[in-house]
């Protein structure tokens, strides 16, 4: 350790609530003690805005969801010129998809990264494989608590056996005394105690354990079943104490709440050295095989606890040979039988414990950290022998965009309790044109596609327009005519025969995008509601851009539901008819649908693109790469900017095309448009046309002019041929608000993966 001066131990951390903070803060302090020449500190990820409060040795955090805080991380721990970092690996505390915000930190290091993996996955999904290959990659050596993570390892994801290096969890010393000597502390003196502890969720299985008590209790009526633990966090954040509430049910419709003690604190360390102490029996009774390891497995086992488990890969390797009890999952009546077997025969459980106790003298925490501190100096040896990979500049073609931050100010400004004011005067609502369905639906796909990105915006205030958007889209709809109302007045009167064929599409966009991808249970159900009825009369209609906005909303609906075939016959029979269109007129020097172009012409493209896929349509597939090819040629300048057809008159095929007034919302249909194009084909020339069609909005444009207002996040109405429209209706800001979201969407999975991946 002499060539070791800081260690950097990244993870979560107390005071966050699970079981990955308390285990790399174990580690890290027992480290610590251990080496008091070394300087551990620790950078935590946090999960929530407000942060923790967290301990001198943090010094720096990471923001969960935000890939820049990644980044920074990276930026610091170079330039502290810290020897080793500790990485504590599991999916699901990470930003990015299957945790992939990581490897961005994880490439810029120059150090050696040792990797603790507390999950091995034996049949990963294509992301989450990509993600474990990557970082098996990075790392100098990963660690593996169990026998079971070695074989995965080697068998399935090829890692090469000097990498990996077996390391159990560590437990805290504590003395092997008589279980009876705590229970007066907790009340529970003279009974027999079960214990389960850790934090709640349906995973663990507790509800098994209920069921075996009663038989159990007839003939032991002293038995006390204690679980101690609060709700996982994640779980209270979603459905708040549901699974906790049904225990109590189950134990009440049972018979036995006299003898079920739920303890829902976040216990400390010295109390539960305590309660794992004071209990005879200790069950971990999880509902899956795919456990690579369990913390409170460890900690009971190693303290002497006589345990009683599911066969879990931890515990079938923990409590072979006779070293505890292992039952079938969702077994009852084994549990009832091995719970009753211990308590009859106490030789057998005292033996068990000492055995345990014994045994686990090798996993205390002391041990465990000189073992890390063995390998921490290992990697240190092999990296001043060979330097890590370089760090090259890269070049402004190979850099992402710099991107601005999403700020919703003027879109908030142009919300009331109804919804969105269809048009402004300058950056000021104006209220006699009162809303539209459009603008509506607009703004209800960019606030449930924000609540996905991981923004720093708060969720509450996503959460809050979303449900003004979407209340007006639901209020919209005539379900006596089957079509929604388009139009609005601020006296609250829908204009009369106001239904549109494009804003209908629109609104089943919207409501697929709910579906879809909103975690919000209640505005799924509430799309659900109308979703069918809503997208059955579009194919009566004569809009190809209804078509196409209602294609795109059937999709997202189908990333939910895909073996829906009434909505799979709606997408086949809608994609069909732009089929014909396409054929229709389309020819060598005019490759679109119809022999005009006017306006959110991209999404015709896209909506062809995105059910060629779906269908695995080759021929639909290319005629959407096809036709968004051809009008990407149309939409460049000679200067090579994009040049979105103007609207001030009609694009005729054959005729000269107009230049002014350029719109944002076209701006918008072709960045979406080409990313949905690059991320289908991989063909990164893709990517640099949406990329170019966003730095229309940021001056590179026929006037040099920017579209975009950094003050409040809102964007002018169009370029004139002299000047920018100085209004910030909808629909432009949310244009450009949508065109900020596929930006910053795909230069997040860009940076996380170096390529792109399907969605």
């Amino acid at each position: 350790m002499k060539n070791i001066k800081k260690v950097a131990f990244v993870g979560n951390y107390l005071p966050r609530r699970c079981g990955i903070a308390t285990f790399t803060t174990d580690l890290c302090e027992s480290f610590a003690s251990s080496n008091p020449g070394v300087q551990c500190y620790a950078i935590p990820i946090t999960d929530i805005e407000e942060g923790y409060q967290y301990p001198e040795r943090v010094r720096l955090e990471i923001k969960e969801q935000e890939l820049d805080t990644y980044k920074a991380a990276a930026d610091f721990l170079n330039l502290n010129d810290f020897d080793i970092v500790c990485l504590q690996f599991e999916y699901g505390i990470f930003g990015g998809k299957s945790g992939s915000y990581i490897l961005s930190l994880l490439r810029n290091l120059k150090m050696p990264v040792i990797t603790t993996l507390h999950t091995v996955l034996k049949n990963p999904n294509a992301e989450q494989r990509r993600v474990m290959d990557e970082l098996l990659a990075i790392s100098d050596y990963v660690v593996t608590m169990s026998q079971k993570g070695v074989e995965i390892l080697h068998d399935v994801y090829k890692t090469s056996s000097g990498k990996v290096r077996l390391i159990p969890h560590g437990i805290h010393d504590v003395p092997f005394i008589d279980p009876n000597f705590y229970k007066d502390k907790y009340g529970v003196e003279g009974k027999i105690v079960i214990l389960t502890f850790g934090l709640l969720s349906p995973q663990k299985g507790i509800e098994v354990v209920l069921r075996a008590l009663p038989k159990v209790i007839k003939n032991h009526p002293n038995i006390v079943y204690l679980v101690a633990g609060v709700t996982h966090p994640n779980l209270l954040r979603h459905e708040g104490e549901k699974y906790r509430l049904s225990l109590q049910r189950l134990a009440n419709e049972l018979g036995i709440k006299g003898q079920v003690i739920f303890h829902n604190k976040f216990v400390s360390i010295e109390q539960l050295k305590e309660l794992i102490t004071l209990a005879d029996i200790y069950i971990t009774p999880y509902l899956e095989e795919t456990q690579i390891t369990s913390g409170t497995l460890a900690y009971s086992f190693a303290a002497g606890n006589a345990v009683i488990s599911t066969p879990y890969w931890h515990a079938q390797e923990l409590l072979a040979d006779g070293k505890g009890i292992l039952v079938p999952f969702g077994d009852s009546d084994s549990i009832t039988k091995a719970i009753t077997r211990l308590i009859q025969n106490e030789v057998e459980r005292h033996t068990m414990r000492k055995n345990a106790y014994l045994l686990g003298r090798e996993m205390t925490w002391n041990k465990v950290a000189q073992q890390y501190g063995n390998l921490f100096a290992e990697a240190r040896q092999k990296r001043s022998a060979v330097m890590r990979k370089k760090i090259p500049m890269r070049s402004l073609d190979e850099q992402p965009p710099i991107l601005p931050g999403i700020k919703l100010n003027h879109l908030m400004q142009m919300t009331d309790s109804i919804g969105i004011f269809q048009h402004a005067k300058h950056n000021v609502p104006n209220f006699a044109e009162g809303y539209c369905m459009d603008d509506n639906s607009r703004a209800l796909i960019l606030t449930v596609l924000l609540e996905n990105l991981g923004t720093t915006i708060n969720s509450l205030i996503l959460n809050d327009l979303a449900t003004r958007y979407l209340g007006f889209v639901r209020y919209a709809w005539d379900e006596k005519a089957a079509r929604f109302r388009s139009f609005l007045t601020f006296q609250r009167k829908w204009a009369e025969d106001n239904f549109s064929e494009d804003s209908h599409g629109r609104a089943v966009w919207a409501l697929g995008t709910c579906i879809g991808r909103s975690g919000n249970e209640g505005f799924s159900q509430m799309a659900a509601e109308i979703f069918e009825y809503a997208l059955k009369p579009v194919s009566s209609f004569s809009s190809p851009r209804a078509w196409a906005f209602a294609l795109i909303g059937a999709q997202e609906y189908q990333r939910r539901f895909p073996g829906d075939r009434s909505t799979l016959n709606s997408i086949e029979v809608l994609s069909t008819k732009l089929m014909k269109l396409y054929d229709e007129n389309c020819s060598t020097k005019w490759k679109w649908f119809e022999p005009v172009l006017s306006y959110s012409n991209a999404v015709i493209p896209r909506a062809l693109i995105v059910s060629g896929q779906g269908l695995a349509n080759e021929k639909m597939l290319r005629c959407g790469i096809e036709s968004l090819n051809w009008l990407i040629t149309v939409q460049t300048s000679s200067r090579g900017y994009f040049q979105p057809v103007g609207t001030d008159k009609i694009f005729k095929c054959g005729s000269t095309k107009p230049i002014f007034d350029q719109q944002p919302i076209e701006a918008y249909s072709t960045i979406s448009a080409c990313l949905k194009a690059y991320k289908t084909t991989k063909d990164k020339r893709w990517y640099n046309e949406a990329e170019k069609a966003f730095q229309w909005f940021l001056g590179t444009n026929d006037l040099g002019i920017p579209l975009y207002d950094p003050v409040n996040g809102g964007c002018y109405d169009g370029l004139h041929v002299d000047r920018v429209n100085r209004n910030q209706g909808a629909e432009s800001t949310i244009a450009f608000l949508l065109s900020l979201y596929e930006m910053t969407n795909i230069t997040n999975i860009i940076e996380a993966f170096k390529e792109p991946i399907l969605e």
